[in-house]
Formats: C-alpha cells, structure tokens, sequence
C-alpha cells in the first residue's frame, strides 16, 4: 500500500466545536500521541545506539496516534538529571572555530547553518506525516537551563555562551554563570533566535501537518514571559508572509503555575501545568473552547499518568497526550531527579495501557462525532461524559464499586448501550434501555469502564 503524506491543509481552531483543531477538509482532529524526547536529535550516553526514529512511528500508527511533540534541545553536552555525560547530535550550527568549545569540538559558527541538522527535521517531520501523524516542533528547550547544576550545566556547552561560539555572543547578561538568553535583555541572542524560528518555519511551511511550540517549560519569570510572547507574535508575524500558517502552542513551565497565564496568551493552543490543586493530573477541568487544549503528562507528572486520566481528560473536552519513555533519559539520575526511576522506561507496566487508550478514544471520537460535543459533569454520577446531541454520549467511570447512574429524563426513547473494557481493549453490546428518567447501570469492569450510550435508528 503507498502511504502519502497528508495533505488536507493546515490545522485550524474548529468554529464548530472550539475544543478542538479541524483540518482543510472540515474534519476536526482529536490530537492525541506520544512523544519521547530523542525523537530529533541523538539524546545518549556515549557508545550508545543511535535512536530506532522507524521502530517508534510503527508503536504510534499500531495504537493509533496521530500527535507528537518534536523535541529540540539546544546545547550538545550534559542533562541536568545525571552527572554522567549526555551527548546531543546534532545542532544546527556548524562547528568551524579554530579552538575548542566546552565539549571538545570546535567552536560554533553562529552565522553558519548546519544543513543536515534541518534535513534531518524535514525528513522526521514527513516520515511522521507518512503515518498519519501530526507534528509539533518545538523551538526551544527551557528545562535543562533552568535546572542547571553544578557537574551537569548545560549551559557551559551551549553554542550562545562566548566560550564556545566565534561570535563573540554571550547569552549570560548578568556574568553569574547562569543564562539570560530567554528574556529581551540581550538582543544579539534575540536576533539569533529569532533567525533559527525562521529557518524551521522556512524547513517545514509547506507542510500541512505541523503545529509549532515555542519553548519547552521556561523559567516561571516576567522576563521569560515577555521573550515568550515576543516570540509568538514573532512566529505569527512570519507566516502571515508564507503561503502557510500553522497553530503555535504555548506550554507549561510545569509545576503549580497560574495556568490563566496560559489563557490569556496569543497562543492558538496551550499545555497547561498541573494547577495549584493538582487539577488537570486527578480531576481535569472541561475545557471552555476559549483555546484547544494539549494536556501533556509531561507537564504534569513529568514521568507519569495512566489510562484512567486519557479518558477523563478526553471526556472534559481535552486532547491528552503522553511524555513517553519510550526511550528512556540517559544516565544514572540523581537522587532528587524529580520521579520514580522506574518509570524512567519503555515497559514501566502502565505504560502501555496508557498508549492503546489514547487509540481507542481516537475511536470513539470518529463514532461520536466531536462536531458538536460538550462535556456535561452533571448527566453522569462519575460527572466524566461528553454528550453529543446527534450522536448520543460517552461516559467513563473509573472504579469498579460504583453504580453508575445517567439522567435520560431529557432524553426520552430507546437507547443501546456499549460497554467498552479499557483494559482489554473489547466492546460489549448490552441490553437497551428507556430514556425519560435516570437509569441505573452495574458497571461490568473492574479497572475502569466507558459507556457508549447512543440513540437506536427510527426511535
């Protein structure tokens, strides 16, 4: 079978059902999928094996996904959660000095484009599209800067720090040791960056199938939140010359943050952080339609999440994806690396229930149809339903004692009932019952259940 890229234009917010993105063709798109942080470039201890970039698009098409994010990281050597030393290949500048950077190369030219570094994104970002999957590329990273440590600083390794560019560009303003480069204060990096988001958009505008981000969980700064919507407007400003302009996402800097910050943006789409009551990890609010949101376990665990919080996330409205350690951090971690090391890799047990939820609610989102849902936390006494008025509703209840009762007394008829088991993966047809009261139903399955509940032909 020949597989071709999509092309069906670029993602736009849905007037229909504002929750969501729809594509050219008005089909509105459920983005969920997992990402995994060598996806781009090489991210492994030396000696180690290049990345299997084929093996992780085969796990993502055989449980459905159609979303990733596509990570970059700005600096060559050193990750901020080992001592041990992590190597990162390639960057997109060419190494011409005459002396030596940090890491032992030569220097960077900040002038010169390394080619096979964009080349390389291009080919990623169509091989995803290939497979039907939709791309977020991310800029910028913030974390490791912003968790530099002493014996692990990325920033000592960084192509803007003098030490290792021709250039004489210095991303530390304030001369501590620690970077400035996410903020306005240094326009010789603002222009730098702002060169780099050029030639990515340049690499990948002709693509129908991308989204763009601008940096991964900057520091929780008014500074950074300036450069931040500097550099959304900057992105927007560009495309509006191309033939293409595609969603630009504002992300979390993780943690308990005022996520209203995130609202309030000119971004088209946002991740927010888990909220100063753990909200969006144990009890997802339903989003509003004010922008699409990407809840990201990333954001929110860092290492964490299980199949009970796609759904729940799914049935607010949401489109959940996953920070998959499909291949794993490199290094041995530091104690206070924040997360359990064991969930630190591919077969953590949780995992891949985590990755076949996220296809099956693609599933139900083709049956339901999201043209017109909206959650409704009052029809169902598990309060997780998403309610379409053409095509019925879909509930999920997470624990096994709990009778589960829907009020059908505004939905009068007969109704059929599917019973979906997330654990096993299988639908159960089950006995129709009568609207125009509230219905009690036994829930069948022990490790969550959803509820398909749909109005029968001719009634």
């Amino acid at each position: 079978m020949t597989i071709t890229i999509m092309a069906n234009g670029v993602l736009r917010k849905s007037e229909r059902n504002p929750r969501y993105f729809e594509n050219g063709s008005g089909n509105i798109i459920l983005l969920t999928g997992s990402h995994t942080w060598a996806n781009l470039q090489e991210l492994r201890l030396e000696g180690e094996p290049a990345f299997d970039y084929e093996e992780y698009l085969t796990m993502m098409t055989e449980n459905n996904h159609n979303f990733m994010r596509l990570w970059q990281w700005g600096h060559p050597l050193y990750a901020p959660w080992t001592l041990d030393k992590v190597y990162i290949d390639p960057m997109p500048y060419m190494r011409t000095g005459d002396q030596a950077a940090h890491d032992g190369l030569p220097q960077f030219d900040l002038t010169k484009w390394n080619e096979m570094y964009f080349a390389r994104m291009r080919e990623r970002v169509v091989q995803a599209g290939e497979r039907g999957i939709y791309v977020s590329v991310m800029f910028f990273d913030g974390w490791c800067p912003k968790n530099a440590r002493a014996g692990s600083d990325p920033w000592l390794s960084h192509p803007y720090n003098r030490a290792n560019n021709v250039n004489g560009i210095h991303g530390d303003s304030g001369g501590d040791g620690r970077t400035d480069m996410y903020s306005m204060e240094i326009p010789s990096v603002v222009e730098l960056q702002q060169a780099f988001i050029r030639k990515c958009i340049d690499t990948l505008n002709d693509l129908d199938h991308v989204l763009f981000e601008i940096i991964n969980e900057v520091e929780n700064s008014e500074r950074a939140l300036k450069w931040h919507s500097h550099m959304i407007q900057y992105v927007h400003d560009y495309e509006s010359k191309l033939p293409k302009q595609h969603p630009v996402g504002m992300t979390a800097i993780g943690g308990e943050q005022d996520n209203s910050i995130l609202f309030a943006s000119g971004a088209d789409w946002i991740s927010p952080g888990k909220g100063p009551n753990r909200e969006y990890q144990m009890n997802p609010p339903a989003g509003d339609g004010s922008k699409v949101i990407i809840t990201d376990t990333d954001h929110l665990w860092g290492h964490g999440g299980n199949y009970h919080w796609v759904w729940k996330s799914f049935l607010r409205g949401l489109n959940p994806i996953f920070m998959d350690s499909w291949c794993p951090v490199p290094g041995s971690p530091l104690p206070d690396y924040p997360g359990n090391v064991k969930l630190n890799s591919r077969d953590y047990p949780d995992w891949e229930p985590l990755r076949r939820n996220m296809g099956h609610i693609r599933q139900y989102a083709d049956r339901i149809g999201l043209e017109h849902t909206v959650p409704n936390e009052e029809i169902a006494s598990s309060r997780y339903c998403l309610v379409s008025p053409m095509n019925g509703m879909l509930v999920y209840a997470e624990h096994a004692q709990e009778t589960l009762t829907i009020d059908l007394s505004e939905a009068p008829g007969s109704w059929q009932a599917e019973w979906f088991d997330p654990v096993s993966g299988a639908a159960h047809t089950a006995a129709s019952v009568l609207g125009g009261s509230k219905v009690d139903f036994a829930i069948p399955f022990a490790g969550g259940t959803v509820l398909y509940l749909f109005q029968e032909r001719g009634t």
